[in-house]
């Protein structure tokens, strides 16, 4: 089946550079243009994660919609989920342009962006505007370039964003921001992970609503570094976590003559990496803890593979940069087709069917 976008308007929106080409979709689904999703909801895809019911496993991840401009009409397009951010307490410009790359011939990116953002303040304003909507809006949080207490900042964020937030992720894998993936070492993270439950166990009592906190981790981390991370996320009510970000491995690329620029690299050559580090979490951290899998997402069976592997919940972006707008609504009847000619009653009942298999796995 021809893929309208891929023959049509992906040509035309690859003439401009990637960072315009994402502006104007952003700009795109504010103008309504955007076709929306006509599929119903299948109950056999809905999914109840950290106390939150989602409609469809499928999630927007973090980085696309970074000061919150269209997260209603990402779910519009079919999403079950969509997380905007990542957001700073100030703010910040990013990294030099040019700082993303699209390895066409691998259909993958590479980014460098450093946490462009307008800030928690312009953030709060969209999302305070769509209060009484529908719609699960996770808000993924980080820390300023410059911040001298860089541990202040994500507990700025939950305190900030507590009343809008379906839930938060706490982002200390992002490869671009010199330093962040340090607190992922085991007592910078016990720290971390301390002052923001704290944070939100304050603002639950406040409020009187608890809102989920996942934290999301790298690709790039050793045996023991899981280890250290499993450890230390069992010994606290973290609720989920989610795998992975950007990788700085660059193994197997045809795009040669962009394989050297700096930054992280998502989509399609993530895949294989990013599941095998999302099996290893799972045999970890045991069946309880809640996972969302990122890396590589482009097709309603590689979302299963996620799923296998012992993901709870999916998340996409870069893979939509050359399917289109219309990948995620594909991606969930796919899922639905599957249940069909399995005769499952729920996707969840295919969930760690292949942990084993990807964990075993040299990528």
């Amino acid at each position: 089946m021809i893929n309208p976008f891929k023959h049509f308007a992906r040509p035309g929106l690859f003439l401009f550079d990637a960072e315009t080409a994402h502006g104007l979709s952003i700009a795109g689904l504010k103008s309504s243009l955007m076709p929306k999703c006509r599929l119903k909801d299948d109950p056999r895809l809905a999914q109840t994660v950290a106390g939150i019911r989602f409609p469809n496993p499928l999630g927007m991840a973090a980085g696309y919609d970074k000061n919150a401009e269209v997260p209603d009409e990402l779910l519009g397009l079919g999403f079950g989920f969509a997380e905007v951010g990542t957001v700073t307490p100030k703010p910040q410009g990013g990294n030099a342009k040019p700082r993303i790359f699209r390895l066409v011939n691998d259909e993958g990116v590479i980014n460098r962006l450093g946490f462009n953002n307008a800030g928690h303040a312009a953030a709060l304003v969209r999302l305070k505007a769509r209060s009484g909507k529908s719609g699960v809006v996770g808000v993924n949080i980080g820390a300023n370039k410059d911040a001298t207490d860089r541990v202040a900042d994500y507990v700025a964020g939950i305190r900030s964003f507590y009343a809008v937030a379906s839930y938060f992720t706490a982002n200390i894998s992002s490869p671009n921001t010199p330093g962040l993936r340090d607190l992922q070492a085991k007592d910078s993270l016990a720290d971390l992970l301390d002052a923001v439950l704290s944070a939100r166990n304050d603002e639950a009592q406040k409020a009187g609503r608890r809102v989920p906190v996942f934290l999301k981790i790298a690709p790039d981390l050793t045996e023991e570094g899981m280890d250290d991370i499993a450890e230390v996320v069992l010994a606290r009510d973290l609720d989920g976590l989610i795998v992975s970000n950007t990788t700085l491995a660059r193994d197997g690329l045809k795009e040669t003559r962009l394989a050297n620029e700096a930054g992280g690299l998502s989509g399609k050559p993530l895949f294989a990496k990013s599941t095998a580090v999302l099996a290893g979490m799972r045999h970890r951290v045991g069946k309880s803890l809640p996972l969302i899998g990122v890396g590589g997402v482009s097709s309603a069976e590689t979302a299963l593979e996620k799923i296998r592997a012992g993901a709870d919940l999916v998340q996409l972006y870069s893979c939509m940069i050359y399917e289109g707008p219309g990948l995620p609504a594909e991606i969930v009847k796919g899922l639905s087709n599957v249940l069909d000619q399995q005769g499952l009653s729920s996707l969840r009942e295919l969930r760690d069917s292949k942990v084993d298999h990807w964990r075993s796995l040299k990528v």
